[in-house]
């Protein structure tokens, strides 16, 4: 049996609605068709949470008794025998009444997931075990009913329910949380704003660990050329000893002369972990350069000249200051040094600065030769293989009484020599080469067992042996770093390729790009930040990971990206060459970052040039339909406070019945207008309950004359699912309009059937009908169509109407009448068949 899936709505503090966010997440869940019922949930007296436990099927509690008193529980054994596809069990770290089936409420939904029921349910952040104490220190109560943390992270999906500060005082005061009598000591106590905002900061950063699990969708757009700038970066190339104070004080003197310019220390550092460079050393250095106002970075390269190449290339650097070599004299045996090799090959585009220093020609360690870097393991073994191998080889073969011949001798030294090249790459080699040469003029070229030659061709042989040997072991470790290479390249044009492809899918999500930010290059957390100027403090402007950094000098890695955004990677130190794509990234980071916020802004200015044309109809519709009956009461007003005339009974009662009638209009137009503007405004909450149509729509008949409206609803219909008051409020403005419409002595037909699990109620008048093309612009706000006359309404009644019934989860359509005009088809929900519940606290009419 699968288990059950667990969904967890996380609060940041108590009363910011976890527990309303559930039930209304049931609601929605059972408008679905899902089998969804209440296993447990408590609304402490709060009338909005406990309105909407209405339309919810609820599981009998347990009693238990204890100490004299008698307590519920949740019926664990009621809910497995129930076994919906979904239970709702609210507050998760609930302590259960001695004698429960279960200690903690948390091992009572351990049973419903492992039965396969999924489980919705609710906790605080206060009650995580592990920030018990956190809490404690912070609101000065200590939380007594926890859950495990690990019970929280197992839940297949988290939602944290958040509130500010501010917001939820505000509820506290007006009751919506606590009884009148507890509002002021909860208010001077544990809902001070402090202790909420840091509540509300420790559930974010909670959930913040999570977000990788939900984030899957990779967007952005490459545009990494657009990004820089064109001023001087100047790289300071470090080599962890003293001489690197010297070179950053000269570089910063350098960069005071040019406005804007950059400076970026770099330490290259063996992948090996193997350097003679001082940390404490280090450590002032990089306090030295960030005080001048640079950024200290730290990379990773067995290639020093190459990965400093890489490094100012991946910055856009215009130079390098390197320092003059330590080197002594005999040592440029083993090389030009970096310095030279850096100026050699950088380019014409990358300017190179040779320091001197008091450090020079003082001597340092010997260079380390270039790798293939084929790891540590091969290596060893190549090495084994080049220098052992020779020798048991010259062992078998001057004990074994066989003369094979010097060629064939040659081809076995040869054969080593290759398996040392594959395995450990180029000095393995060599020195397989060497030794394997003087073996075999040692033991196989006569004379034997002297360092002579005496036969002019074993002289060419073995030159031949030591030249095939050398140039078959270059050409092996050469491939094996062409290997190296190519795959590198072919993972980083991958990567350039999925940005290039996310161009033209306009994927705009900058979590996501971070997110794949932190996957390429293994880090733990990933942060994009940005600051308004040079001496502002840095924001982040999006993050994954946990414990992102808030400062570039903070991370393992920084990019910079323009003058005053960064991005800012923690985890571990990045090699030279790896900064190139990174500098891709963080460019599309940039570009991605800019398109949301020009999304949002567009989405901002559509927003309000809607509100601005719905502002000019109202505008427009006020200036006539309302001042119309206003224009017609205080006539009536003035007339009948007039002494001039003497007003008979008859027209005192007229004159009456007018100040009525437009009174009647005036609020039915304020009621439409109302009515809009929460539907815009998204606060129509409707409470769906089960709802015989013959108790609802009579009442929406009132304001039509009793002659104009035919009804035919059976009292054999079943009960539809829907909000009673919003439905009358729908088909009073749906039979309103069409009476409107109507010819005189052709009543309109009110009549309703079941069809599967909908019902339909028409609304069919007599009256000229609407074309096809215009059967959807009659539901949109303030339209009117054709020769309707002014002062009939300001045209809201058909688009309040397809509102109320699209938020019980039913249809409004229009369509052609036979024989002529329109009839409104309205399509709801049929309840689900059973018995019928019983009579609910809170009026039909509430809803509205």
């Amino acid at each position: 049996m699968a288990r059950g899936r667990l969904r967890i709505y996380l609060g940041a503090a108590p009363g910011v609605g976890k527990t309303y966010a559930m039930l209304s997440e049931a609601h929605r869940r059972v408008e679905r068709g899902t089998d969804c019922v209440v296993a447990f949930v408590e609304h402490h007296g709060r009338p909005r949470t406990e309105v909407m436990l209405h339309g919810l099927e609820q599981v009998g509690r347990r009693w238990i008794e204890y100490r004299g008193a008698a307590f519920t529980e949740m019926d664990v054994d009621a809910v497995l025998e129930r076994r919906p596809a979904v239970a709702l069990v609210d507050e998760l770290a609930h302590t259960n009444v001695p004698g429960a089936r279960n200690t903690k409420r948390w091992q009572d939904v351990e049973e419903l997931l492992r039965a396969g029921i999924d489980v919705v349910s609710t906790v605080n952040i206060q009650h995580l075990e592990s920030l018990g104490d956190v809490v404690e220190s912070i609101t000065g109560v200590r939380q007594r009913e926890t859950v495990p943390d690990e019970v929280v992270r197992r839940a297949d999906q988290i939602e944290l329910v958040d509130m500010s500060p501010q917001a939820l005082r505000r509820r506290m005061a007006h009751g919506n949380i606590y009884t009148s009598d507890k509002v002021d000591a909860a208010l001077s106590n544990y809902f001070r704003p402090g202790n909420l905002t840091a509540l509300r900061e420790l559930a974010l950063l909670w959930v913040a660990d999570r977000v990788d699990e939900y984030l899957q969708q990779y967007r952005g757009e490459h545009g990494i050329r657009s990004t820089w700038q064109a001023r001087e970066r100047i790289v300071v190339g470090l080599t962890g000893g003293p001489e690197g104070r010297t070179l950053i004080r000269r570089a910063a003197r350098m960069a005071a002369r040019g406005s804007g310019s950059e400076i970026l220390a770099v330490y290259v550092a063996r992948s090996d972990g193997l350097t003679a460079a001082s940390p404490e050393e280090l450590a002032v250095q990089r306090t030295l350069v960030e005080d001048l106002g640079g950024t200290f970075h730290h990379v990773i390269g067995d290639d020093i000249p190459a990965s400093l190449r890489e490094f100012a290339r991946g910055v856009n650097a215009t130079q390098i200051v390197l320092g003059s070599s330590r080197r002594k004299s005999w040592q440029y045996v083993f090389g030009p040094g970096v310095g030279a090799t850096v100026a050699r090959e950088s380019g014409p585009d990358l300017d190179v600065h040779i320091v001197t220093h008091e450090e020079a020609a003082k001597g340092r360690g010997l260079p380390v030769a270039r790798g293939a870097r084929l790891g540590r393991a091969r290596s060893v073994a190549g090495w084994l293989t080049g220098v052992a191998g020779p020798a048991l080889l010259t062992l078998l073969l001057t004990n074994v009484d066989a003369d094979l011949g010097l060629a064939n001798d040659m081809l076995l030294f040869l054969t080593l020599t290759v398996a040392a090249a594959l395995l450990g790459g180029l000095l393995p080699a060599l020195a397989s080469v060497a030794f394997g040469s003087f073996l075999l003029n040692y033991y196989f070229t006569p004379p034997l067992h002297r360092i002579t030659i005496a036969d002019p061709k074993n002289f060419l042989a073995i030159a031949i042996f030591f030249l095939v040997a050398v140039s078959v072991a270059s050409v092996v470790d050469l491939a094996a770093r062409r290997t190296h290479q190519a795959a590198r390249l072919r993972a980083e044009s991958e990567i350039l390729s999925f940005l290039a492809g996310s161009v033209l899918r306009g994927e705009t999500a900058l979590d996501a790009l971070l997110e794949r930010v932190r996957e390429t290059f293994a880090m733990e957390s990933v942060a994009l930040l940005e600051r308004a100027g040079d001496v502002e403090p840095w924001t982040r402007a999006g993050s994954v990971g946990p414990h992102p950094v808030a400062r570039p000098e903070d991370a393992d890695v920084d990019m910079p990206v323009g003058d005053h955004m960064a991005l800012a990677l923690s985890g571990r130190v990045l090699p030279a060459e790896d900064r190139r794509v990174l500098g891709a990234f963080a460019a599309q980071a940039a570009v991605v970052l800019d398109r949301q916020r020009l999304v949002d802004e567009a989405e901002e200015s559509r927003k309000l040039a809607e509100g601005n044309r719905i502002r000019t109809a109202l505008l427009a519709a006020v200036s006539h339909d309302l001042r119309t009956p206003l224009a017609s009461i205080k006539a009536a007003v003035s007339s009948l406070r007039s002494d001039d005339v003497d007003w008979s009974e008859d027209d005192e009662a007229e004159l009456l019945a007018g100040i009525e009638e437009g009174a009647d209009r005036l609020d039915h137009l304020v009621g439409n207008l109302l009515d809009m503007s929460r539907l815009n405004t998204g606060t129509v909450v409707p409470i769906i309950r089960e709802t015989d149509l013959d108790e609802v729509v009579p009442m929406a008949l009132g304001g039509v004359p009793e002659d104009s409206v035919e009804l035919d609803v059976p009292e054999s219909l079943p009960m539809v699912a829907v909000d009673a008051g919003l439905l009358e409020r729908a088909v009073a403005n749906l039979v309103e309009n069409a009476v409107k419409y109507s010819p005189a002595g052709a009543p309109v037909l009110v009549a309703a059937s079941a069809l599967g699990e909908r019902v339909e109620v028409r609304v069919a008048d007599r009256g000229p009908g609407v074309p096809d093309e215009s059967k959807e612009r009659i539901f949109e706000p303030f339209q009117r169509y054709g020769d309707a006359p002014r002062g009939a309404g300001v045209g809201l009644g058909l688009a309040v109407a397809r509102g109320f019934a699209e938020s019980m989860g039913g249809t409004l359509t229009a369509e052609d009448t036979p024989g002529g005009g329109m009839t409104m088809v309205l399509t709801l929900r049929a309840a689900a068949p059973g018995p019928r519940p019983a009579a609910a606290g809170l009026s039909a009419r509430a809803a509205s």
